[in-house]
């Protein structure tokens, strides 16, 4: 059976290159993002690639959404293999002045939907002998030119993440 790579927050990026590369490789691949219209673009410009690609729309910030979009992942093309976390969120700018709720929805996406797919493709990730792949950028490195970055975008919400 074939193994399944879920790309969660596609996009025309790092995203994007992971899906390729996989798929060259003979992934299936699963799009993951909340556009649907995009999604779908890409997953017929990978299919023109010979790739095989199905697009999924979920907002990654809901534990409950993410699960059902393993389980409809699995059910639609194979075991899970790998699990690319490549989603964020825009928000919580400048955490001295920012609302403090801000930080929900950055968490929400960052953690609490990470967690939950993480959770549930556990098992295929197992039986594959699978991995979980996390990408965050350059503000996922801790390095005070990557801190001033955030701090001159008013993106610290997305470094915390």
């Amino acid at each position: 059976m074939t193994k399944t790579l879920v790309v969660c927050g596609h996009g025309p990026g790092i995203s994007d290159a992971v899906a390729r590369r996989f798929g060259r490789e003979g992934f299936a691949v699963a799009l993951v993002a909340r556009n649907a219209a995009r999604l779908e673009a890409s997953a017929q410009a990978l299919s023109a690639a010979g790739i095989t690609a199905r697009a999924f729309a979920c907002d990654l910030s809901r534990p409950e959404a993410v699960r059902s979009l393993i389980g409809e992942v699995r059910a639609s093309l194979g075991p899970i293999a790998v699990l690319h976390w490549n989603a964020y969120t825009p928000g919580a700018g400048d955490l001295l002045t920012a609302p403090v709720e801000e930080l929900h929805t950055v968490l929400g996406v960052a953690v609490h939907g990470l967690v939950a797919g993480v959770q549930e493709a556990l098992p295929d990730l197992k039986r594959e002998k699978g991995s979980v792949l996390v990408t965050g950028g350059g503000l996922a490195y801790y390095d005070p030119a990557a801190e001033q970055m955030a701090v001159s975008w008013n993106a610290m919400g997305l470094a915390i993440s």
